[in-house]
């Protein structure tokens, strides 16, 4: 009986004959056959796609051909070693982010606002803005654990002083490697027999004498045994200090001088209707709902702030406030600049590689991998309270006079208070840790079969990922309350915590009005030492096969064939604290986390960082079929081949899927000239976390079909019925490569359209309820609100209603120049790379909602342009020197595409589309500068200074003071330099 897979298989079988048949019979006699250099598979000066053996025979990652002479049809960058050297980095991650394809990734510089996120120091690569979820990283071609649980990888446990190329496919490549590739593929390829030794040893730090690094990797490689036995072993080591927190007020980190406290103000309902537009980006703005330590904020006392050892005074709110904030004042207490502009970062990983040769065409090999990576880092200052505490007049740290004007003006004996609690001896820090432990045993070779050579490879791949994030120095949202709400004890006269109860569980009271010394035990008690607390395992089983060769002799050249199956397992759990995740099997009471009677046991009792328990997994078994055409080869028509591919599918949670590409080259008879074009289906299947969320609880009112309101429980929790993500992408392009008028000169332009549907994003419970109304059955089933009071819910749930829709044009050049031909010495290489995105609309697919126009939004990571431009001058005083300038560059943007910009006579604004002032943001230029000297042939030094001019980061305002930049689209640290030495012997 025939399955539908195989149905599959014999229909592209019987296509492909077809063709073969169908080819013109005037086809010339094949000529020499070469892997010429280009843009997609080759830098200037070396091939980047290794020759596997003599007969020219060249493995690209957009493919899983490798056939002589064939040119794949997905655009394909490629970084050569050489490349990543000249970039100097201490983690290749930030060489990679740099090209303009990449756009979206996460870092160290990025999310450093965050407790709970969970991607903090993650090094993840996104393509196209579409998300890390959408992007494929592999280690040489192999999938590698996830270090979270959306099963994205963390660059930074990669083995990179072995790296000797990496290959960027910025199209989709799911037919080739399966889910996650929408947005393309990422692939580092290892130097598996290097011999010998080398090692690199550098050190650095910005302009400001902060975020200094160090980085030390040593590489190792012997054969024994007749070289039969091949032994490679690394060892790696980073270290970046980041850039800490400078507190409070509108200051700077480490001195820099470019932060101003900027905001959207936000305008009042009348001077909308007035013509006013609603917001306005302002700068030394200053919030109006708290102040450094304590501010009341109604009733006939508002304005009074406390000072030093709790004097209360006039709180100065500066001119021109309008709505939260006002321009200028008192900004002490200001929060924004609180944040690190860069995480303490520590990278470790221990990579071994031993390989058997069979014989002379076939391996065995086993690969171990260790990794870890540390982050530290401070979300913000304090922990700021904007107005919303509620202090009763017999609070026992008020000021007499304070206290006696909230008894005669506080009619219910209460005030509002906001305070950022300068007072906290200690920033909240968050402490990251990931550890990897990875196994691969597999074999590779060559045999031949009917008179052809065919080449396999094979493998197994167990990994696991620990990650365990810890919060310090953050506190408990009930106990501060408690802390917070002192009185006198009539018997004894000592100042206690109000609740008799929390009294009873060890209360101590603090002092939240003015500038005065906390009490420790208050402290201790309202942020106990074992603050959250997540632990994650991750683990990934892999097995893989993979046959490619030379299946038949077409009329133009031989027919080419791709085919493998793969299995994949992949499971996670995690477990919280009980005070954040709530009292669970999971979760228990510890000695670090006793049991405390006022804190609520289904926990999100923190200030931030409530971790939750889940756990799951899922399995994927998958094939694919993989065929290379060529169907013309004439003196005067050119040459063109037919490249086709189909995969299947079968995943236990979401059942199947299907990825096919089909691609075409042609090598025109224009001298030089190639013409590409792909178009693909590409998946993503939903993650461990879309799927098996834990579930956590607030509370929340929404509106029935009749308007009335109800109080619901809005149950947070993954979505077991989610179906994979469908991406339909194509490309055409022009390449140029070496012409006999310019031997040295690689030119390409590729236009994309890249369009998913079935989007898995979260819907608010008041869409659900809508839905529901509207008649979506599928949503129903996560809605019930016409149960009793206390009864009815609404599972806030991701679905498959999004789609994305992203288009743009790729170019790419390079071009390298023999400068004897002036009489100088040397040789200088130029290349660039442009990206310019014309469209990334998100669409959230429910009634009521408008897409959303992501490019040139520059509070997003998809500005309108892009570029990486290189120069390089190699060779000087006697092929010792080497020099290396390079220039970023960001275009210019606005804050958001869905505003509408105007100054007067602006219409009134509605929720999808906001009026402002003035909506544009300017883009950016960086230069960098970097060199090598070639002390002899074993060892070289080196320079590197990042941003040279020192460019400032364009600050992005929002409706709440915070870092008001995004270190995704602007370079946030500063003029940065680095020296090294490298040894190879």
């Amino acid at each position: 009986m025939q399955t539908p897979f195989k149905r599959r298989l014999m229909n592209l079988a019987v296509a492909s004959a077809c063709a073969v048949l169908a080819m013109p019979g005037h086809a010339q006699q094949a000529q020499a056959e070469t892997a010429a250099a280009s843009p997609d598979e080759a830098k200037p000066a070396e091939a980047a796609a290794a020759s596997t053996s003599n007969e020219n025979t060249v493995v690209v990652s957009g493919s899983r051909i490798a056939a002589r002479g064939f040119t794949q049809p997905t655009p394909t960058t490629s970084l050569s070693s050489a490349d990543l050297e000249k970039a100097a980095k201490p983690n290749i991650f930030e060489s990679l982010i740099e090209l303009p394809a990449l756009q979206g990734s996460t870092g160290r510089t990025t999310n450093t606002f965050s407790t709970s996120s969970g991607i903090q120091g993650l090094s993840s690569l996104s393509l196209r803005g579409l998300g890390t979820l959408r992007t494929l990283t592999l280690l040489d071609g192999q999938r590698v654990v996830g270090a979270n649980v959306t099963g994205v990888t963390d660059v930074s446990q990669f083995p990179q002083l072995l790296v000797k190329r990496v290959d960027v496919v910025t199209g989709g490549a799911s037919a080739s490697y399966g889910s996650d590739a929408i947005g393309g593929v990422v692939n580092f390829i290892t130097d598996k027999k290097f011999t010998g030794f080398k090692a690199n040893v550098s050190g650095g730090e910005t302009k400001y004498h902060d975020d200094k690094s160090g980085t030390l990797q040593a590489a190792w490689g012997q054969g024994f045994a007749d070289d039969r036995l091949h032994v490679t072993v690394s060892g790696e080591f980073t270290k970046q200090n980041g850039i800490d927190s400078p507190g409070f007020g509108q200051v700077g980190a480490g001195g820099r001088t470019w932060y101003n406290n900027p905001a959207l103000q936000e305008s009042t309902q009348a001077m909308q209707a007035a013509g006013a537009p609603r917001y306005k980006s302002i700068v030394n703005a200053q919030h109006i709902q708290y102040a450094k330590y304590g501010l009341i904020t109604n009733g006939p006392l508002k304005g009074t702030a406390f000072g030093p050892g709790g004097t209360p005074y006039p709180f100065q709110y500066g001119t021109d406030c309008v709505g939260n904030f006002c321009i200028g004042g008192d900004r002490d207490g200001s929060v924004g600049a609180g944040t690190n502009l860069a995480m303490n970062f520590k990278r470790q990983v221990a990579y071994s590689r031993i390989s058997w040769d069979i014989d002379a065409d076939n391996e065995i090999y086993v690969t171990g991998n260790w990794a870890q990576v540390k982050s530290v880092f401070s979300p913000n200052p304090g922990a700021a309270k904007q107005g919303n505490l509620s202090i009763r007049c017999d609070n026992a740290f008020l000021p007499p006079s304070v206290a006696a004007g909230c008894a005669s003006g506080y009619p219910t004996g209460v005030m509002s208070v906001g305070t950022s609690n300068g007072e906290f001896p200690s920033n909240i820090n968050v402490h990251p840790t990931r550890t990897q432990r990875r196994g691969v045993i597999g074999a590779d070779g060559r045999f031949n079969l009917f008179g052809k050579e065919w080449r396999y490879d094979a493998y197994a791949e167990h990994g696991e990922n620990t990650t365990v994030i810890r919060v310090k120095d953050i506190t408990l949202n009930p106990r501060y309350n408690f802390a917070i709400d002192a009185i006198k004890d009539p018997a004894t006269g000592q100042i206690v915590c109000r609740s008799v109860a929390a009294r009873a569980a060890g209360c101590q009271p603090i002092n939240i009005f003015g500038n005065v010394p906390i009490n420790m035990a208050g402290w201790n008690y309202i942020a106990p030492s074992n603050g959250p607390l997540q632990h994650t395992d991750s683990s990934q089983n892999v097995v893989s096969a993979n046959i490619n060769g030379e299946l038949a002799k077409g009329w133009a050249g031989p027919i080419s064939l791709a085919f493998g199956a793969e299995w994949r397992r992949e499971e996670y759990s995690v477990h919280g604290d009980p005070y954040g995740a709530g009292v669970a099997v999971e979760s228990p009471y510890t000695p670090e986390h006793p049991a405390d009677p006022t804190l609520s046991t289904t926990g999100d009792n923190w200030f931030a960082g409530n971790y939750h328990n889940g756990k799951g997994s899922f399995n994927v078994r998958e094939g694919y079929v993989e065929l290379n055409i060529p169907f013309l080869k004439s003196a005067t028509l050119g040459e063109a081949n037919l490249n086709i591919a189909d995969r299947e599918e079968k995943y236990s949670t979401s059942g199947k899927a299907r990825a096919w590409k089909i691609g075409s080259t042609w090598q025109t008879p224009i001298d030089g000239l190639r013409v590409r074009a792909v178009s693909s289906k590409d998946v993503r299947a939903p993650n461990l976390s879309e799927l098996y969320a834990a579930m956590t609880v607030t509370n929340q009112a929404v509106n029935n079909n009749q308007g009335q309101s109800i109080q619901i429980q809005q149950r947070n929790v993954g979505n077991p019925a989610l179906k994979p993500e469908e991406a339909r992408n194509n490309s055409f392009g022009l390449v140029l490569s070496q012409p006999s008028w310019a031997r040295s000169f690689n030119f390409s332009v590729d236009y994309y359209d890249i369009k998913v549907r079935n989007v898995i994003s979260s819907l608010n419970p008041q869409q659900e309820v809508d839905l529901c109304y509207g008649g979506n059955k599928e949503v129903c089933s996560a809605v019930s609100i016409n149960g009793p009071a206390g009864t009815n819910y609404v599972l806030a749930q991701s679905f498959n209603f999004a789609s994305l829709h992203t288009r743009g044009v790729d170019f790419e050049m390079a071009y390298r120049k023999n400068m004897a031909d002036f009489g100088l010495p040397g040789s200088v290489t130029l290349r660039g790379l442009a990206s310019r995105m014309i469209h990334s609309i998100s669409d959230p697919g429910v009634p009521g909602t408008t897409p959303i126009e992501g490019a040139g939004a520059m509070t997003g990571a998809t500005p309108k342009w892009k570029a990486l431009v290189q120069q390089s001058w190699d060779g000087l005083l006697n092929g010792k020197l080497g020099l290396n300038l390079s220039e970023r560059w960001i275009g210019a943007g606005v804050f958001n595409n869905e505003f509408i910009e105007c100054r007067s006579n602006c219409p009134l604004p509605t929720a999808a589309h906001p009026t402002i002032f003035d909506n544009h943001m300017p883009g950016a230029v960086y230069f960098d500068l970097g060199g090598s000297y070639n002390y002899s042939k074993q060892v070289t030094g080196y320079f590197k200074i990042d941003n040279l001019a020192d460019r400032a980061p364009v600050l992005v305002p929002q409706t709440n003071l915070s870092l008001a930049l995004n270190p995704a689209v602007y370079d946030s640290v500063g003029r940065t330099y680095r020296v090294g030495v490298r040894v190879n012997y």
